[in-house]
Formats: structure tokens, C-alpha cells, sequence
């Protein structure tokens, strides 16, 4: 993989990730929450489809971006793991209130 970009997300209480994956070929790859991998035929579809369902960029986000989501952005970070089964169960997240 070449490279890697965190979305994410608000659902009420909830926040949900994306992890977009850009493969050497340039096909892009968006790992849901739900463990689902969907994939594009590039980068800029695969972007677009995140902004059509709503996701915006972690690495876009400043604080009062962070504060629209509902969290202090020096506290959060994309999810961690060594494996898509050890990232899983962290990419849904229901925000303190």
C-alpha cells in the first residue's frame, strides 16, 4: 500500500471511521466499520464517495471542526492495531457527552 488516510464521521452519539487504503496500482480501497472493504477505481472516486456518505478527513480537521463531532481534537486519534480484526472493533466510537 502506498498510502493511507483516517475519516470519520458522526452518527448522533457515534462516531464511525474509514480508513482509505491507495494500492500501488491505484485502485483505492475504503475499510468501513462494519469490516466491509469497498473499492474504487482510484483515489478521487474513493474520496468523493466518503464526502457523498457524509465522512470528512481526520487529517483535514482543526479544533473547531473537532468540536462540531463532539470530541477535543488533542485527544483523539485514528484508530490502532496491527490487523483490520484488531482495528475493528475500535472504528465505531459513541462520544462522551
Amino acid at each position: 500500500m502506498n498510502a493511507s488516510d483516517w475519516w470519520l464521521a458522526r452518527i448522533g452519539d457515534t462516531l464511525v471511521w474509514a480508513r482509505l487504503d491507495v494500492l500501488e496500482s491505484g485502485i483505492a480501497e475504503v475499510l468501513q466499520g462494519s469490516g466491509e472493504r469497498l473499492r474504487y477505481d482510484d483515489e478521487t472516486s474513493a474520496r468523493m464517495a466518503l464526502l457523498d456518505a457524509e465522512f470528512r478527513a481526520f487529517d483535514g480537521l482543526d479544533a473547531e471542526d473537532a468540536a462540531q463531532f463532539g470530541f477535543d481534537l488533542d485527544e483523539m486519534e485514528p484508530p490502532q492495531g496491527d490487523s483490520d480484526a484488531e482495528l475493528l472493533p475500535h472504528m465505531v466510537q459513541k462520544i462522551a457527552r
